[in-house]
């Protein structure tokens, strides 16, 4: 959830300056982004500049959504009004 929280809104970030706002190893760094791009809330975008391999990472809208809804469950909790339905997660619809 680190990763999503640093990521700008509607912009893409590279792998390497996300990997280090977040403090994790590249691969597992990688292992949770790719978890994350398989639910559909995060795209990869992998290219080239020059020769040199670059990878970027953008929050998708249904990524934007579960986020919003997960600091709201969150928030939810801590002020002890956690909603018993909230288990089920937000309906997501393809984009």
């Amino acid at each position: 959830m680190a990763a999503m929280k640093a990521l700008p809104g509607g912009e893409w970030i590279d792998f390497v300056r996300l990997r280090d706002i977040v403090s994790m190893t590249d691969g597992n760094f990688g292992a949770h982004v790719n978890t994350l791009a398989d639910a559909g809330l995060l795209h990869i975008d992998k290219g080239f500049v020059g020769k040199r391999p670059r990878t970027r990472i953008s929050l998708t809208p249904a990524g934007h959504i579960a986020f919003d809804f997960y600091l709201t469950e969150l928030q939810a909790i801590l002020t002890g009004f956690g909603n018993q339905k909230s288990f089920i997660g937000p309906k997501l619809t393809s984009s």
